[in-house]
């Protein structure tokens, strides 16, 4: 039974478990609520859980344990060049994968049966499995197929024992809820309990998905210095990977490319998106603010990708035509100043949004303190609510210029991918997130500093976000205002 199936069946037996439950309580309360320790909803509410929360959290601990169990059951088969390293090993562990999943579809299409699955030689099976459109390639070991067949025949078993166990573990965790079900039991206790612990769970995976991301990239960059020297990565002024060898990978010209791109973008946003915010929290009225505020957050949801072709198509060339051409700066439609200036129009609505909210929070009773002292709207704008909204207005920035550091399709498609250090803002250059896509693009594996270089940067970027988002917090809680 498939994944979803089964999570099909385990929304039914929550939806029994309710109803059962919560008829079983107003049954033994003699149909008074009144009786009850809680509510009836809430003896409904724990029967649900009591059928489906345990069930799923241990077919999700049963979705990740098994792959890892099978391959390493499955390891022993290779011979020990083939898993010389973790990289190797992930890589053949893949293809193993894809030709198991390649395996099940043929069956699945009747395409071949499940013995023949097991015992076909590679020829066969590639044959077989060419007519489902998964192609194996000449160069699959013998030993991989082998591995595919036992992997597709240990799944198998694997997802007929998680069938079995899940459904027994929800119908047994249903039977329980309903023995506890009684006039005396605390159900809305129990409930609110499990409500909790799975907020704490939530929050719990947040932080060890952070943790996990962080853990990945410094791994293989402590790799990656091991096999480059540290100072050479920091201090270069050379970017030139050669995955032949004699590489020079100098952090210092994309670092250069990313701040002077994020700076122009920046340039753009930051006073676009102020007097747009300015403009609706203070002067526009009702029926304008309702229909210009949505229009510019408009912009939040096209995706990146259409943004670089607006930057390739049009932004590109008018600054090329009209301001790089005739004043002799250049003649390239890839350049800084493309790429800022579409980035700043992409962080406009983030700007705008944030700085609306901010400002639209301070206390009306500052704006009519300062008209009462005859000032003008424009001075009580300029110096009375913006002095009030800008330790708010100044993180929303630094948050924006992480966004805009971050960014990679417009920088891609804008202005271009040469790593130089120039002060030339309508030449092309590039940023560390471009050079991280580049490097891991292709079948690569992560054993030369060429590829793990892009782990390096990663990690470098990610101490210069994590650095402007801990300044943005510290500049938000030193100086906010707090108001009666």
């Amino acid at each position: 039974m498939s994944v979803f199936l089964i999570l099909t069946v385990l929304g039914v037996l929550a939806l029994a478990g309710f109803v059962l439950a919560r008829q079983r309580a107003m049954a033994l309360a003699g149909g008074d609520a009144r009786r009850l320790h809680s509510r009836p909803n809430y003896y409904g509410w724990h029967g649900s859980i009591m059928a489906a929360v345990p069930a799923m959290l241990f077919l999700a601990v049963w979705q990740i344990v098994q792959p890892m169990v099978i391959e390493s059951r499955l390891s022993g088969m290779f011979p020990p060049e083939m898993v010389q390293d973790d990289s190797a090993r992930t890589l053949l562990f893949a293809d193993v994968r894809r030709i198991a999943a390649g395996l099940e579809s043929a069956i699945a299409s009747g395409a071949m049966s499940a013995d023949e699955a097991s015992a076909l030689d590679a020829g066969a099976v590639r044959d077989r499995l060419a007519a489902t459109g998964v192609a194996l390639g000449a160069d699959v070991q013998p030993e991989t197929l082998a591995a595919a067949q036992e992997y597709r025949g240990l799944a198998t078993v694997g997802g007929l024992w998680r069938t079995v166990l899940v459904l027994a573990l929800a119908v047994a965790g249903l039977a329980y809820a309903i023995k506890l079900t009684g006039p005396e039991f605390r159900a809305r206790n129990r409930v609110e309990g499990v409500v909790l612990a799975l907020l704490m769970l939530a929050s719990t995976i947040a932080i060890l998905t952070t943790v996990g991301i962080v853990l990945s990239m410094l791994s293989e960059s402590i790799r990656f210095f091991g096999m480059y020297p540290i100072q050479d990565f920091f201090f270069g002024l050379t970017w030139s990977p050669a995955f032949q060898g004699n590489s020079q990978l100098g952090l210092l010209p994309l670092l250069w490319g990313t701040l002077y791109i994020t700076l122009i973008s920046m340039l753009v946003a930051v006073p676009v998106g102020l007097f747009a915010a300015i403009y609706l929290a203070e002067f526009a009225d009702a029926r304008v603010r309702a229909v210009v505020k949505p229009l510019i957050e408009v912009i939040a949801g096209i995706p990146t990708v259409v943004f670089g072709l607006f930057a390739l198509v049009t932004v590109g060339p008018l600054v090329r035509d009209w301001i790089a051409m005739p004043t002799g700066l250049g003649n390239s439609g890839s350049s800084v100043v493309t790429a800022g200036i579409v980035i700043g129009i992409l962080n406009i609505p983030f700007i705008s949004s944030l700085s609306d909210d901010i400002i639209t929070a301070v206390p009306q009773s500052l704006r009519d303190g300062s008209l009462g002292l005859g000032a003008t709207k424009a001075e009580t704008v300029t110096q009375v609510v913006l002095p009030a909204a800008l330790p708010g207005i100044v993180g929303a920035v630094l948050m924006a210029t992480s966004r805009a550091i971050g960014e990679t399709m417009i920088v891609t498609m804008g202005a271009g991918a040469a790593a130089q250090l120039n002060l030339n803002p309508f030449e092309a250059m590039t940023t560390i997130t471009v050079k991280i896509v580049s490097q891991l693009t292709g079948d690569t594996e992560f054993n030369s500093p060429e590829t793990l270089v892009a782990f390096a940067l990663g990690i470098s970027l990610f101490v210069i976000t994590l650095c402007l988002n801990v300044f943005a917090l510290w500049i938000v809680r030193k100086y906010r205002e707090q108001y009666e």
